[in-house]
């Protein structure tokens, strides 16, 4: 059996699924991107006069998901410690992965949970990055 888990304090889903979902002690977010809760602001993304993106600041980006991913995490009955797996998802691996590294290594220096970072061509908004977790409940 496993328990869908929504929250009013993290980004809308930007389609049909939880936040999250509980099975047993484990607990599997979706797809987090760096929207601003309750927001359709996306922190980090430059856009030009017509509404078309130009750039991307992948440290704000960053701040903004592992927040996001905090929240989910702590709405769900969890903590940014019970993290056991991350999959992160970049736009552009050469360009963002040394700051998104350095970034991710200052959330995680005590907590250290498996992870997977691939290059992806987009994602379904503006976004540079998107991660997906799996942590435990205790």
């Amino acid at each position: 059996m496993s328990e869908k888990i929504q929250t009013d304090k993290a980004p809308e889903p930007v389609g049909m699924y939880p936040h999250a979902r509980c099975v047993g002690n484990l607990l599997f977010l979706s797809g987090v991107g760096p929207r601003k809760p309750g927001t359709k602001v996306i922190p980090g993304v430059m856009m030009d006069g017509q509404g078309n993106v130009v750039g991307h600041d992948i440290e704000t980006q960053c701040h903004s998901v592992f927040n996001n991913v905090k929240i989910i995490l702590e709405e769900s009955g969890s903590r940014w410690g019970n993290l056991v797996d991350v999959t992160v998802f970049l736009t552009n691996m050469q360009r963002d992965f040394d700051t998104y590294n350095q970034i991710y290594t200052e959330y995680f220096k005590d907590n250290q949970p498996c992870r997977t970072t691939v290059e992806i061509t987009s994602l379904p908004t503006p976004i540079a990055i998107e991660l997906k977790c799996i942590a435990t409940i205790d």
